[in-house]
């Protein structure tokens, strides 16, 4: 008979499960950034040069490890242009006279000025 050891029940069957997840929360972050440039791409929002690599990957990701939308939203809020609240204008030109149209006033085209 061979002298061959048993092979031991804590060995894990398939070691990718181990270095799937390590590859995931290596490269989290890269791809949040890389989600936050489309995002904001999606949205109008023009980013300035070198905002993402400052940005902490990390912090843009949800519970479950992946890319959350609500962490984007609130990195992308201070770009995000509100709409100007004007108040209303009330007595400007046409409104002047209480919603009327003014007559145009007539300019006479007689030399003399009578």
């Amino acid at each position: 008979m061979s002298d061959a050891e048993p092979i031991s029940e804590a060995m894990p069957a398939d070691p990718s499960h181990s270095v799937r997840a390590e590859v995931e929360r290596e490269y989290s972050g890269k791809l949040a950034r890389a989600e936050l440039k489309g995002y904001a791409a999606q949205a109008g929002i023009t980013l300035p040069d070198g905002f993402t690599e400052y940005l902490d990957g990390s912090k843009l990701l949800g519970e479950d490890g992946k890319p959350s939308a609500e962490a984007m939203d609130k990195a992308l809020a201070p770009f995000k242009l509100k709409e100007p609240a004007f108040p209303h204008l009330v007595g400007a030109l046409p409104n002047r006279e209480g919603g009327r149209i003014p007559e145009p006033r007539r300019i006479s085209l007689d030399v003399r000025k009578r």
